[in-house]
């Protein structure tokens, strides 16, 4: 169902379009840390790291700082509009590519990763608030999932790129090809991208209404198990991003393959999100997440088991693939549950729950990928433990009870301003 307080009266661009663009925001993101991967050990050894486990905060800085920055662009979107901010981080993206690929030290690398990580969270926030802007309930986590799928694409291409073009150059020009890429959104958001803020629902800059929107956000039980939930699991996934070189392609042997089988896996998760996307509006966010969540657990336990009595490469990625499925399932959901409430402050909204959900799991992911121990089994480890906690929340959320099919009530259409101007 169209959110009608929110929606404008015409909307120029077509589903399809639109699904394509919002991938295409977040996919940006995306590139900025799966591109990198076939590139991490050639950047250790160019810049001659002493420990190669330092090679991960490359990822990690990048992920700590684009929750951070996720604070600020919702704020300013519920000022002055989705698409200048929008903008605005594209051009950054670009910027910020071009630094990063004649930084000449592994410390001015890191503190422009952590930079472009910081002023270009935007494109992680945006989609969020202009999704909520336009649909709200089990549609909003239908065309999320396709969003998701869609820019999935990313992931499986995206190694083999970086390893591509270390076959004929070195690992600077992966930021040169980032910055091209980006220059094509750019153009494209320029040109089309309409503006999806209600004029009514515009709110001042001022730290007392900012503070105010993002504690009530903070306060919304039907959320916050939700989102504080989906950052333990994305702590997990962050975590095998960060050791998944490593363990793929040196522990497991996996070499050069290494892309392939990352982009195999990203295939699959894509495929399930397509999934979701016909089964959501059916069963409900709330029905499909729970059950997916369960399996993640269990799946997650048998795989840790395996790890103990020692498993090889073939054992491990059918096993984390299904895993990875069970996120699709979860991720799209929960954030759809967990922004249903705020129609008139998407933005703040949008920006706090990334906030939570990137910093919390970026650190979590980072701690998790420190404690590679040349097996899966640190992160097998974590994955059970991140998706319990994340139980415990959505239980909270709910008040104890799973599989409710929950109907997006007129209140949370219709309701008031949150925070006076």
């Amino acid at each position: 169902m169209h959110s009608p307080d929110a929606r404008p009266a015409q909307f120029p661009m077509k589903e399809l379009e639109f699904v394509a663009m919002m991938a295409s925001f977040q996919a940006l993101q995306a590139l900025a840390i799966d591109v990198m991967l076939p590139a991490l050990g050639a950047i250790s050894n160019d810049l001659h790291l002493a420990d190669p486990n330092q090679r991960q905060l490359i990822i990690g800085v990048f992920l700590i700082c684009s929750g951070l920055g996720s604070l600020f662009p919702g704020a300013l979107a519920d000022r002055f509009g989705r698409r200048p901010v929008v903008l605005c981080a594209i051009g950054a993206y670009v910027a910020l590519s071009v630094l990063c690929a004649i930084a000449g030290s592994f410390e001015l690398l890191l503190a422009a990763r952590g930079v472009m990580g910081f002023v270009t969270s935007a494109m992680m926030v945006m989609p969020m608030t202009i999704l909520r802007d336009r649909f709200d309930g089990d549609r909003m986590a239908r065309t999320q999932s396709l969003i998701a799928m869609t820019f999935m694409v990313v992931p499986m291409i995206a190694p083999m790129i970086g390893q591509s073009v270390l076959l004929f150059a070195g690992w600077r020009w992966i930021f040169g090809i980032m910055g091209v890429l980006a220059i094509g959104v750019f153009a494209w958001a320029l040109l089309r991208l309409p503006e999806t803020l209600h004029p009514d629902f515009r709110q001042p800059v001022k730290l007392k209404v900012i503070a105010g929107n993002m504690r009530l956000a903070l306060s919304e039980r039907a959320a916050l198990g939700y989102f504080v939930g989906a950052a333990f699991v994305q702590g997990a996934m962050f975590g095998y991003l960060n050791s998944a070189q490593q363990l793929i392609g040196e522990h497991f042997g996996a070499g050069t393959l290494f892309p392939v089988m990352f982009g195999g896996m990203a295939l699959v998760m894509a495929c399930s999100n397509f999934a979701n996307s016909r089964i959501v509006e059916r069963f409900g966010a709330r029905r499909v997440s729970h059950a997916a969540l369960l399996v993640y657990i269990a799946l997650g336990a048998v795989h840790l088991f395996f790890a103990f009595r020692g498993e090889g490469l073939w054992t491990f990625l059918p096993i984390m693939t299904l895993s990875m499925c069970m996120m699709s399932f979860m991720g799209s959901n929960f954030q759809a549950i967990s922004l249903q409430p705020f129609a008139r402050i998407a933005g703040a909204a949008a920006s706090v729950m990334s906030f939570v959900r990137v910093v919390f799991g970026a650190i979590l992911g980072s701690l998790i990928g420190q404690a590679y121990d040349g097996t899966a089994r640190p992160i097998l480890a974590a994955m059970v433990v991140c998706g319990l906690s994340a139980l415990v929340l959505v239980l909270y959320s709910e008040k104890g009870r799973l599989f409710r099919r929950v109907n997006p009530p007129e209140y949370y259409r219709n309701k008031p301003p949150l925070v006076e101007p």
